[in-house]
């Protein structure tokens, strides 16, 4: 298959230009082509933008995130065959490694989190899959506009901030963030039926989806009074998780303020400069602090959800346009709920 295609491509902290690029080529026979139907913005693409992802070398095509049709695939795909319906993790896995044998599919020896990172990814109108066969999921025709939300942001919500946070029936659980991420935790969070969700935000926008979404209460995090509100509302104890949900020094530090005695703190957010870590008044109070970058194990689990219609994340959809469009769209995107756009 020769010929071009458009592509979203990174040329350095705050630089991206909408280019012609060769239609990607099958490289080993695990590969399968995909053009891409529908794919998303994330917040991780706009970490790159702002340098925060040294990985990420200009000239790459920016993108994780998708749901498409397979074109093509190598003679080692045995799963999927050209016209399949498909959804692409963020995550490459090989399914084999030692990584992948734990289900730590991000650290695949030979995958991970390499698409708009270390490969070409999904912002453009065809993409190259490694490890396909344990890389993309079958879907129905149809679904795309709630299941590209599945590629990344409702499994990062779930296994970053709601497994990793540990959330159980009747905990207070405050999410420090509310954009996609934020708002998947929130839902997701859901399932296992906390007494108390509170959202943290400066975005009042936000704020109004968030209480939508089943927030118990909202806070704008302008208001230097934030902490000592959560204080209030939980009795003094503060929270059992706090999920930090946006990948600054602030919003870690207000995670580290409301954390109850015995609770968590769940970063979820990339951090692109260093974190100060209140040791001198965490020690004593049984504070446990996770790391994770998404495995989509929960996927399958997740499809099912959403199919099922437990949940919807087209909820999460506010904007919808066209991959020209997306040079205008990209740079305002951290401003809105969520942005989508076809390719």
């Amino acid at each position: 298959m020769k010929g071009t295609m458009r592509a979203l491509v990174y040329q350095g902290p705050g630089k991206k230009v909408l280019e012609d690029r060769p239609i990607p080529a099958v490289n080993t026979p695990t590969d399968a082509i995909v053009k891409v139907t529908k794919t998303t913005i994330c917040g991780t693409d706009l970490h790159i933008l702002k340098g925060d992802v040294p990985t990420c070398r200009p000239g790459r095509v920016l993108g994780h995130e998708g749901v498409g049709v397979v074109e093509k695939t190598g003679p080692g795909v045995t799963t999927f065959h050209a016209g399949d319906a498909v959804l692409i993790s963020c995550i490459s896995a090989c399914g084999k490694c030692e990584y992948c044998r734990r289900g730590m599919y991000s650290h695949c020896t030979t995958g991970g989190w390499i698409l708009g990172n270390q490969i070409d990814g999904t912002q453009a109108e065809y993409v190259r899959i490694p490890h396909a066969d344990t890389s993309l999921y079958r879907i129905s025709a149809g679904d795309e506009e709630a299941l590209v939300m599945l590629s990344d942001i409702l499994p990062t919500g779930f296994e970053c901030g709601v497994l990793n946070g540990k959330v159980q029936p009747g905990n207070s659980v405050a999410i420090v963030g509310a954009g996609p991420v934020g708002l998947a935790a929130l839902l997701t969070a859901q399932f296992y039926s906390p007494a108390e969700l509170i959202v943290i935000d400066l975005n009042d926008y936000r704020l109004q989806v968030a209480r939508r979404f089943g927030a118990t209460a909202t806070l704008n995090a302008a208001d230097a009074s934030t902490p000592d509100a959560v204080m209030k509302m939980t009795g003094g104890r503060g929270v059992d998780t706090a999920i930090e949900a946006v990948g600054v020094p602030a919003s870690f530090t207000t995670c580290e303020n409301i954390v109850a005695p015995g609770g968590t703190i769940a970063n979820v957010g990339v951090h692109g400069v260093k974190v100060d870590l209140h040791l001198e008044h965490l020690w004593s109070r049984n504070i446990t602090i996770t790391t994770r970058l998404v495995d989509t194990v929960s996927m399958p689990m997740l499809l099912k959800t959403v199919q099922s219609r437990k949940i919807d994340p087209k909820l999460l959809i506010t904007h919808h346009f066209r991959l020209d469009h997306i040079l205008a769209r990209s740079s305002t995107s951290n401003r809105r709920a969520h942005v989508r756009h076809f390719a």
